[in-house]
């Protein structure tokens, strides 16, 4: 099993140490609802050093990323970041990933993959290279990677950048120095609170760490990661997307240009069109049994309309909120289901997605 280059930090300060992925990390410090909170109302910190991150260098990066990702990066601005995924030829989701422009002549550009995915969506990329003048390099094993999220991470910015993130937008990046080393900080994270994340030199790992920690930063686990991404209903891999499913169907049209080329274009225009596909939801119960992953749904008449891709007990709502793959005759909100929750029915509603939304400052 690997490590990250924060791991020692972690046994110091009492993670409670799982597999995730082929890495050790930790899923939680001190309890799961309590780091959870901390991110809602105050700020705290995550080590995703786990995540694949990649360099593309070279005057056709752009085209040869604008290929293999649903959405457009050739009109990308330097300085932002778009949301997009990579889809195989028949439309199935291979990867969902983060798309970064750093400018530069001829041109540079980092990306970051999901950790499971990483040594696959590298192949797919080298395998689709196609003699253009540009070159993949992996980073992940040179590089730490920390997020830093709440409604107070950007004030806590100030306090160690020389550039303001408040200046940022969101899903904008810039190149700064950090006790001495360059750093990449950007709006972005995993959590639906504003906040940053920053890729610096592996070494440069441990000593962010400990200086968040003297500044009071909670550490947090995978666990609270989990929680906090459901109620903001941002899907994660191997749960909301797969392979199996098409980005029309998990909700993220709005990621895909489809006045572009790319592989699986042609396959996703033939979808689109389908009425049959299961489709992703939010459910919600007034009870106080969570559904999990894999649990069957239910209809009116007891047949299986459905199935639950993630689920929890809302540390925020203080009730059950789940995602799902919904026929698509159900998947109107107010639909009411039945979840088969350790062998017994439980009552859901379907739910406006997402679950949780940030206070408009």
């Amino acid at each position: 099993m690997e490590t990250t280059p924060l791991h020692p930090w972690h046994i110091a300060h009492g993670g409670r140490m799982v597999d995730f992925a082929g890495t050790e990390l930790p899923v939680q410090f001190s309890s799961i609802v309590k780091e959870h909170q901390t991110v809602r109302s105050n700020v705290g910190w995550f080590d995703v050093s786990h995540m694949g991150r990649f360099r593309l260098h070279g005057p056709d990066a752009a085209d040869w990323i604008d290929g293999l990702v649903t959405c457009r990066v050739t009109d990308l601005a330097v300085g932002r970041v778009r949301y997009g995924l990579v889809c195989q030829q028949d439309g199935g989701i291979l990867d969902d990933v983060l798309v970064y422009n750093l400018g530069g002549d001829p041109g540079e550009w980092a990306m970051v993959v999901n950790a499971s995915n990483r040594a696959k969506i590298k192949d797919w990329f080298l395998a689709h290279q196609k003699n253009r003048q540009a070159t993949l390099e992996d980073q992940t094993g040179d590089t730490a990677m920390l997020a830093v999220q709440g409604p107070k991470a950007i004030a806590l910015a100030r306090q160690l950048f020389d550039r303001d993130p408040a200046g940022l937008p969101y899903y904008g990046v810039f190149t700064t120095i950090l006790e001495g080393r360059e750093v990449l900080v950007s709006r972005t994270g995993y959590t639906g609170e504003d906040g940053w994340e920053v890729v610096l030199p592996r070494e440069g790992g441990l000593a962010l760490a400990g200086t968040l920690d003297g500044l009071g930063v909670t550490a947090c686990g995978l666990g609270a990661r989990d929680t906090l991404r459901l109620e903001a209903a941002m899907p994660l891999y191997g749960h909301e997307l797969s392979v199996k499913l098409d980005p029309f169907q998990a909700g993220l049209g709005r990621s895909v240009d489809l006045g572009k080329d790319f592989i699986g274009r042609d396959a996703l225009l033939r979808r689109r069109g389908l009425a049959d596909l299961p489709v992703r939801v939010g459910l919600v119960s007034g009870g106080k049994r969570a559904a999990r992953e894999k649990d069957q749904l239910l209809g009116a008449e007891g047949s299986e309309i459905g199935f639950v891709t993630s689920g929890t007990m809302s540390p925020t709502l203080n009730h059950p909120v789940a995602m799902a793959y919904l026929r698509p005759d159900m998947a109107v909100v107010g639909t009411r289901v039945s979840a088969l929750v350790r062998g017994r029915e439980e009552p859901y509603t379907v739910a406006r997605l997402p679950f949780y939304k940030r206070p408009a400052k």
